[in-house]
């Protein structure tokens, strides 16, 4: 039907006019679903019927979506930078088709304007309508959770959102690029150097090249350098509750582990605060697509797999906070007190450490200037879309390596695959092995080690050695990314509770070897599986010693960890400390899992 296919290339409709739209397209996202009639009568019982004029505002740019609007007759457009001169067409609803995207469950800003194109009736619902309905009907919520997840990664292709304008040789730009990447943000990244749009932005805000970097948003909205937390808060992600209240359990960390305790703690009454340095997922969250995690035959993106689960946590009430650094821990009056780098503290009756690992650097000659800029710690698209004209190296042998090299040969002309070892086996799933192996884009070479990377602000080739036979190669290369295992987050954890040699928090039986045996009599117990050296802190997923590196066995960990953290809150270490374990049901204070 006329007004239902995607546009991204059109600009503006110039009032007066009526472009041609092409009738439907393939929607492989499934971002652009027509809603039945049995499900529009659904929802107009619980919504509110209105007319709409051409040129009705629904959705701004830039703020809050707190309304759930479906186009009923007419037609609805999507439009980035309305009102400005880069005005953009993204997409036209027609009838039977809702307005909103991933932004509209989570709290985030609008990263588009809704504006009523060719007037009719539209039918508008708050979220808490939408919440009660759609706990009734499944059905409908999966549609929707779909649909906006899909909507958000289509956002993030088209590069709508906000502008980053910066040097690729800029430690701040890189950083602001990683923040925004990571947590899934639409946005662009105007390169200083090589982007003529760049000069004409300075030159309209009055701006110099060293006052760099800068988000620019809507056309009017400047920010300089802002910190991680302050685009946050522009953006509208969650920041720490205010005040410092006692809730029942403090999760820092929001890879899969965290999010699974998280999920399960507060499915079952539990207060809930989950926090996070950089971005919800962790590791996980970056690879691009992960196929032996149990329930999706068909393999799963990290970020689509973190949004279900940031969802799914949020509907049962827990509070996820970004960024927010730990930088102590502390036990205080039977409770745990954890301190941020900002200065502020939560305080809980129990904590689960998720804080997982992050990738080894990788310590060669003339690398260091190169990170960021052309050598790189994750694969994510936005990496991906700097490597379609030249080869790129990847160094590991692990699965996440081997997640890469396949992600990547989607977009470079070749990738080449480094390995210390004499085969991919020792570390790699034999799914991966089979695929690599297969590509006709992907090389592999054995027993080699990188000696020097080579470039002056991009890398442009790198120096390896075969073991087998000693030589020395050249690769000419214009990207490398390194997945040569991983470190833990634990610095902050040094002289509060036991790590093992590698830093590892200890856990079990070999945490309460590492205490004083007076603690463990005090509560009248041992040392529970997952618990550390401190009674009522748990560890879970990739930061604890001994653990599987696998996304299953994450958040298995992260489920099981609320376990042991119901029996410790109800088991009292001392006269007073009484048992003020919840009631477990439920909370539904969002709405989609």
């Amino acid at each position: 039907m006329p007004g239902d296919a995607a546009r991204p290339e059109a600009g503006p409709v110039p009032e007066g006019t009526r472009e041609s739209v092409p009738f439907e397209t393939p929607d492989v996202y499934g971002a652009y679903p027509r809603l039945p009639d049995e499900q529009l009568d659904r929802l107009t019982q619980h919504g509110r019927r209105r007319a709409a004029d051409a040129g009705d505002v629904l959705i701004r740019e830039g703020e809050p979506c707190e309304t759930f609007y479906v186009v009923l007759s007419g037609s609805v457009a999507i439009v980035e930078g309305y009102g400005t001169p880069g005005e953009r067409l993204l997409r036209v609803h027609g009838p039977g088709r809702f307005i909103g995207e991933l932004g509209l469950l989570n709290g985030q800003v609008a990263f588009y304007t809704a504006v009523v194109r060719d007037p009719g009736e539209i039918l508008a619902l708050s979220m808490d309508q939408l919440r009660e309905l759609v706990t009734r009907d499944s059905l409908l919520g999966d549609v929707v959770l779909r649909a906006c997840l899909g909507r958000r990664a289509l956002l993030v292709g088209q590069g709508a959102g906000f502008r980053i304008i910066g040097s690729r040789y800029s430690p701040d730009t890189r950083r602001l690029r990683e923040f925004a990447a990571r947590n899934r943000l639409p946005h662009r990244w105007i390169d200083l150097e090589t982007d003529e749009e760049a000069e004409a932005l300075l030159r309209r805000f009055g701006v110099g090249p060293e006052q760099t970097p800068l988000v620019i948003w809507r056309g009017t909205t400047l920010l300089r350098n802002p910190s991680n937390a302050e685009l946050a808060r522009f953006i509208g992600l969650p920041s720490l509750p205010s005040g410092n209240g006692r809730g029942d359990l403090l999760i820092v960390g929001s890879g899969p582990a965290g999010l699974a305790a998280a999920v399960n703690a507060a499915s079952e009454g539990l207060g809930t605060t989950v926090v996070e340095v950089l971005a919800t997922g962790g590791q996980a969250g970056t690879s691009s697509r992960i196929e032996n995690c149990f329930g999706f035959p068909s393999g799963i993106s990290g970020a689509e797999l973190t949004e279900r689960a940031v969802l799914q946590a949020e509907k049962f009430g827990a509070r996820i906070s970004i960024p927010a650094e730990a930088a102590r821990l502390e036990r205080r009056d039977g409770h745990y007190a954890v301190g941020f780098a900002d200065g502020t503290e939560i305080t809980a009756r129990s904590v689960v450490l998720a804080t997982g690992a992050r990738y080894r650097r990788l310590h060669v000659p003339g690398i260091e200037p190169l990170e960021g800029a052309s050598v790189h710690y994750s694969a994510t698209v936005y990496e991906a879309q700097q490597c379609r004209t030249d080869p790129v190296a990847v160094v590991g042998g692990g699965n996440s390596a081997g997640q890469a090299v396949l992600f990547l040969a989607g977009y470079a002309p070749q990738v080449l695959l480094l390995v210390r070892g004499p085969s991919l086996e020792a570390h790699m799933s034999r799914y991966l092995i089979d695929q690599i192996e297969g590509h006709p884009q992907v090389r592999v070479l054995l027993h080699t080690e990188i000696t020097e990377a080579l470039g002056d602000k991009v890398l442009e080739a790198l120096t390896t050695v075969d073991h087998r036979t000693g030589e020395h190669h050249r690769l000419a290369v214009r990207a490398l990314f390194v997945f040569t295992g991983a470190d833990p987050h634990t610095d902050w954890l040094s002289g509060a509770l036991a790590l093992d040699a590698r830093g590892f928090v200890l856990t079990g039986a070999e945490a309460q070897a590492c205490s004083v045996p007076e603690l463990w009599q005090g509560q009248g117990r041992d040392c529970l599986t997952l618990e550390t050296s401190l009674p009522g802190v748990f560890a879970a997923g990739d930061v604890r010693s001994g653990s599987v590196k696998r996304v299953a066995s994450a958040v298995g960990e992260g489920a099981m960890s609320i376990h042991y953290v119901h029996r410790h809150l109800r088991h009292p270490a001392a006269p007073g400390d009484t048992d003020r374990s919840p009631q477990t049901r439920p909370k539904e204070s969002a709405w989609l899992g």
